[in-house]
């Protein structure tokens, strides 16, 4: 199966936020749009269409844990991960699922032609497994015989 598979299952709307926001601004977002990441957008010299980084509730949570509550001042540049993994429409959930185990990420933005055209989590990647393994045990299962009929020979 292909990331564009799994892209079908989802929302077509991707939540975003500019670099300039706050990190408070980015956990209210977090929070309203029950996501656990974020993808940041460059705010000045390409009118906000380029992909710069990501923003998770680790990065919110690390923030906090650092500065206090004058983190939720600071603004998303400052702690955003710049060197941001993403996947291909084209990928195969397999090569996504290593993709984030190499890099410890739950979050992955699908580009298409240098275009944000989604984001994956590991809770897609995990509903896609258990769908599978569904479909998998309902295939190998046996039909029931009915009470008092023979069985076959």
């Amino acid at each position: 199966m292909l990331v564009a598979d799994l892209m079908k299952l989802k929302k077509a709307r991707v939540p975003t936020i500019r670099m300039s926001e706050t990190i408070e601004m980015a956990a209210t977002l977090l929070n309203r749009e029950r996501i656990g990441a974020v993808v940041v957008k460059d705010a000045c010299g390409s009118e906000g269409d380029t992909v710069v980084g990501i923003f998770s509730e680790r990065d919110v949570v690390r923030a906090i844990a650092d500065r206090g509550v004058a983190a939720l001042k600071v603004s998303v540049a400052d702690l955003m991960s710049r060197n941001m993994i993403s996947c291909q429409m084209d990928d195969s959930v397999d090569q996504v699922r290593a993709l984030m185990d190499e890099h410890h990420v739950r979050h992955l933005p699908v580009l298409e032609d240098h275009q944000l055209v989604g984001v994956l989590s590991i809770r897609d990647i995990l509903s896609h497994d258990v769908r599978m393994a569904e479909t998998r045990s309902s295939a190998t299962k046996r039909p029931a015989v009915a009470e008092g009929s023979a069985l076959p020979a």
